[in-house]
């Protein structure tokens, strides 16, 4: 193991580098970081076959440590996904540059102007586990809008994550651009990671994404200020007056289409008249998937593969495809239920009635609620926002998918003709 002396030194050397970096990031004008973005998504097309051989690496030492498929599917790249982070950082140049907006301007006492205006945070630590794409995306975002970013995935991803930033670091150093301003924390150790969420001198935010082990451990630890991300322990509620065909084309899109992603779904509940005729149909839509069901006792008299779920199972986020049930009594007690085990994540309700659709919307305590839709629609891109840096369950600052407003500040410029406070 390294010596926490050396890590705390190396650490220190990337925080002012960053720090430099930033003072330079702020400064920059749209036209210049849209021009750097470009040449980005250029690299990492350019390195596309590079970035999967060394991705290949990573998956196969993950299969080898017997990592779940749902773990494999997130680490692995492919040429699509690698050209949606292309695609995405390109998308970003489309995007209005936040920084430098001004958000009022008024008189204040005896007579002083103010604006107040968006300016960069600063530098950014993001703590991620396995997925790749967001190194690129995570760095985009942070670019675009004037901040330095300090990235560290997992040691399942280094090798990806590696080629990967090597990519975008060409490309700055190919515009003359602050190539500092994207740096990787290659030790993946914990020693590392604690003493990275501890460095206030340097760090202005920190961003974990990943499962709620990472997140608590963060939080919890931190003294950087933080936004939490990504836990997603998301319902789909079918109302008694659901159409059929809807509801079951929206559960098996939010659990199955990627299963081990934070807007997946994770439970489903049923208003008790309806799940005569829903939870059968239900259940055989879902073991075509391959979904693993985990019921209550009243949901499990309509279900026959059913096992019977614990009290746990309700607070999971499985990541997988496993889906626990409920039958409730009306939407009183479909929306008790998430508002007490729910992540405050993403959560749908499939209806015809109105009334019902709109108590949802306001009684429910989460990011994002939805009326007949998956929650699969919970992303930046989806939102159009560009990349995304995370899914924010959190009530200050930002809330939902953080894009490129959510990764600024507030200033106040007051101008004066020399007023002194009376």
């Amino acid at each position: 193991m390294k010596d926490i002396s050396i890590i705390r030194s190396e650490l220190n050397d990337i925080g002012e580098k960053a720090a430099s970096a930033a003072s330079e990031m702020a400064l920059l004008e749209t036209e210049t970081k849209n021009r750097m973005l470009q040449s980005m998504a250029h690299c990492l097309r350019e390195d596309a076959k590079h970035i999967l051989v060394e991705n290949a690496k990573d998956v196969l030492e993950a299969k080898a440590n017997e990592k779940s498929a749902a773990f494999i599917d997130r680490l692995t790249l492919t040429k699509e996904r690698i050209e949606d982070m292309a695609s995405g950082l390109e998308k970003l140049t489309t995007l209005k540059d936040p920084v430098g907006e001004v958000q009022g301007s008024w008189k204040g006492s005896q007579d002083i102007g103010i604006v107040k205006i968006r300016v960069p945070i600063g530098v950014i630590g993001i703590i991620y586990e396995a997925r790749p794409n967001v190194t690129a995306d995570a760095a985009g975002i942070c670019f675009k809008t004037g901040n330095a970013v300090i990235l560290r995935g997992s040691g399942e991803t280094k090798k990806s994550n590696t080629a990967i930033v090597g990519s975008l670091v060409k490309a700055l150093k190919k515009e003359n651009g602050p190539d500092y301003a994207i740096q990787l924390l290659e030790d993946t150790s914990r020693e590392a990671a604690g003493e990275l969420i501890r460095m206030d001198k340097y760090l202005d935010l920190l961003i974990p994404r990943g499962g709620a082990g990472l997140i608590k451990s963060v939080v919890s630890g931190a003294t950087v200020p933080v936004i939490e991300t990504g836990t997603g322990n998301c319902h789909i509620y079918v109302d008694t007056s659901a159409d059929i065909g809807m509801a079951l084309d929206i559960l098996i899109n939010a659990k199955t289409q990627r299963p081990g992603v934070c807007n997946a779904a994770e439970t489903l509940l049923v208003d008790r008249r309806i799940a005569v005729e829903f939870l059968p149909l239900a259940e055989r839509a879902m073991l075509e998937h391959g979904v693993e069901i985990r019921s209550c006792p009243k949901g499990m008299e309509y279900l026959s593969s059913a096992k019977a779920a614990s009290e746990d199972d309700f607070y999971t986020e499985f990541l997988d495809l496993i889906i626990s049930v409920k039958m409730t009594e009306g939407i009183g007690e479909a929306i008790s239920h998430i508002n007490t085990y729910g992540t405050g994540h993403s959560e749908a309700i499939i209806t015809g009635d109105h009334d019902n659709a709109r108590r949802f919307t306001k009684e429910v305590d989460a990011a994002v609620v939805y009326v007949n839709a998956s929650t699969r629609f919970t992303d930046g891109g989806m939102f159009g926002f560009g990349a995304e840096i995370g899914i924010s369950t959190q009530k200050l600052h930002a809330r939902g998918p953080m894009g490129l407003e959510e990764m600024t500040s507030i200033k106040y410029i007051v101008q004066g003709d020399g007023q002194t406070r009376r």
